[in-house]
């Protein structure tokens, strides 16, 4: 895999990961068998160098990473379109992993990470619908390889 191109824009990586932390969503980026690329945007839980979404126990997201279980997982920060320049501010991390179902424990606790993310004052409830859905919600988990991000503030 390249390096970045432009090292002048190129972000520590303890930044990169912070984008992970506060980013409200990001994109999935996998291969079909027939190698069209496919990228899907996504609510994900960050959390002990680890990438954790929900998805449906199938479909194409599901079909793709059974073929190729390879990913990469952007977020974009802030950004601000700077007209007069033709350019725009932005920060971004890119993240690339190998992606695995978990189960168990680490299942449920990857499903509250995205209820305590995405719907603080509702965690009772949110634990009540992990309880009922369980079986019809898979989780997958990318183990983050590499990660790099940029800016230009």
């Amino acid at each position: 895999m390249k390096k970045i191109r432009r090292t002048d824009r190129a972000i520590e990586t303890s930044e990169a990961m912070a984008l992970l932390s506060t980013s409200e969503y990001g994109v999935l980026s996998t291969v079909g068998n027939d190698g069209q690329p496919y990228g899907v945007p996504l609510n994900f839980a960050y959390k002990n160098n680890s990438i954790y979404f929900h998805c449906a126990q199938v479909g194409q997201k599901v079909d793709n990473i059974k073929n190729n279980p390879k990913v990469a997982f952007c977020v974009v920060g802030n950004t601000k379109v700077l007209p007069a320049e033709f350019a725009t501010e932005y920060e971004c991390a890119m993240a690339f992993g190998i992606v695995s179902e978990v189960q168990g424990d680490e299942k449920n606790s990857a499903l509250l990470w995205l209820i305590e993310k995405y719907s603080q004052e509702f965690i009772e409830e949110g634990k009540n619908t992990i309880s009922e859905q369980n079986k019809a919600t898979k989780v997958i988990k990318i183990t983050i390889d590499r990660i790099s991000g940029k800016a230009r503030r």
